[in-house]
């Protein structure tokens, strides 16, 4: 099958999916192959695991902050050409990095690889360009989101083997290595496309906007340092983060052609998504990714394992199981619709919760197993994936970037809150019942805020009821 691009070439859906992938997994390995190299970077470049630490959350930051404007960028400048720009970029970052001599010059290379956050939602949407029916796109879609949440957990595990074997700048050499394939896998297997309106980008909105997003990011990161937070710097954020929105609301109702249209920021297509995403992700999010490795490894609460073997039970099994549950996530999207596939699957991911919850004490290996199993089903390869496809599905034809773009700031301002929240929960109640108390109610507010998640995405609406 192949579909016609702006000048009228040809590109095969193969070739499309091919190229998309390799610009995904560009991404990905940036995102999570360093996690089990970050001791080594310590060791090499004589700085602190906290100096480490902001080298990443300089990332994912800039990676949230791109995700904003970028995608809505590609829409007037063209895909493609936005797309292979980012992978350039995303390069440059990943040599800057290899070859740096300290934890600044690090920190200035990984912030130079956030180019590529906004690469998953901009692949969604080239992909929806060529694959307009709804069935054949959930399809698609699901197989290029599977490997959003980790490559199976091999990407961890070559990051570790590398930063061991041949020291960490081995891993940023291979993923330029991986960027430059995608880079000619785009430039040769994706046609060019972009908004049916010729208009100027709302250059002006996008620091207002930023400002909104970067304010509320690094206050929730700072929230998550807990007792060592500086809550005067919270606030500060926060108050700063709601005067930036009120400047951003004024100048997109007075653009001419604005990133975000005012008119659409208050219809549920808009404020329902991101409220479900913003819900899902707080809750799920560092449950998998810290309370549940934790506990795995706790001696008095938890099932003792060493730091060597809790990826193999926990975080590897929940990524393998949402590749592969990813493809069938889309073929179930097909037959019954974007919206009621993500209800099952928080239905689900609360009732696992829950049931975690109950019998997390002194937990067997095989107990931690299933439950990263189906989380990786009900959460990963199911309700991330659908969040991501109603992104695209229902954003309207003159502006198709700003609500993927949107949608992947509030998965990671999500993450952030998550860590702020979930960890709060823990730390006091295991100060006042002891550690079994505070995994098993992080856990459960966990459950609670994703049972929200499902209350809200009723407010959703059907992809075919909203103005194209």
């Amino acid at each position: 099958m192949s579909h016609n691009d702006v000048r009228g070439r040809t590109v095969s859906i193969g070739a499309l999916m091919t190229a998309l992938m390799a610009a995904i997994f560009a991404f990905q390995l940036n995102a999570s192959m360093l996690a089990p190299a970050l001791t080594v970077m310590g060791q090499q470049l004589n700085a602190t695991q906290a100096e480490i630490g902001v080298t990443q959350t300089g990332f994912f930051a800039a990676a949230a902050l791109f995700s904003l404007f970028l995608p809505r960028w590609g829409d007037l400048a063209g895909r493609k050409k936005i797309m292979l720009g980012m992978l350039i970029a995303t390069g440059v970052g990943c040599v800057v990095s290899a070859l740096a001599t300290n934890v600044t010059v690090l920190g200035i290379g990984r912030i130079i690889q956030g180019t590529s956050g906004p690469i998953v939602p901009l692949a969604l949407i080239m992909l929806h360009q060529q694959v307009t029916d709804n069935a054949h796109y959930a399809k698609l879609m699901s197989i290029l989101t599977a490997v959003n949440g980790g490559i199976a957990g091999l990407d961890a595990l070559l990051g570790g083997w590398l930063a061991e074997t041949y020291g960490f700048r081995s891993v940023f050499w291979t993923m330029a290595g991986v960027a430059v394939l995608a880079v000619i896998g785009v430039a040769l297997g994706t046609v060019e496309s972009r908004s049916s309106e010729s208009q100027k980008m709302d250059w002006p909105g996008v620091p207002a906007l930023l400002v909104v997003l970067g304010g509320l990011y690094f206050a929730f990161n700072e929230m998550g340092k807990l007792g060592g937070a500086n809550w005067g710097l919270v606030a500060g954020l926060i108050v700063l983060a709601a005067v930036a929105f009120v400047v951003f609301w004024r100048i997109e109702t007075n653009a001419h052609a604005p990133l975000v249209t005012t008119h659409y920021m208050k219809q549920r297509r808009t404020w329902a998504l991101l409220l479900t995403t913003l819900l899902t992700m707080t809750g799920v999010f560092a449950v998998m990714n810290g309370i549940l490795p934790n506990l795995a490894q706790d001696p008095e609460a938890g099932a003792g394992m060493s730091a060597g073997i809790v990826s193999w039970w926990t975080l590897s099994p929940y990524a393998i199981a949402g590749l592969l549950m990813g493809p069938v996530a889309g073929q179930l999207a097909a037959r019954w619709g974007f919206r009621k596939v993500l209800r099952g699957g928080l239905v689900l991911s609360v009732m696992g919760l829950v049931v975690f919850a109950i019998f997390l004490h002194h937990p067997a290996p095989a107990f931690l197993l299933v439950f990263s199993i189906f989380l990786g089903l009900t959460y990963a390869g199911t309700c991330n994936i659908m969040l991501n496809g109603l992104g695209v599905v229902l954003s309207p034809r003159d502006n198709q970037g700003y609500l993927p773009g949107m949608n992947s700031g509030a998965f990671n301002l999500g993450a952030g809150l998550s860590f702020a929240i979930i960890f709060a929960i823990q730390q006091a109640l295991q100060a006042a019942s002891g550690p079994v108390a505070g995994y098993r109610w992080a856990v459960l507010v966990g459950a609670i805020i994703m049972a929200l998640a499902f209350a809200a995405s009723f407010l959703i609406p059907h992809p075919d009821e909203v103005e194209k």
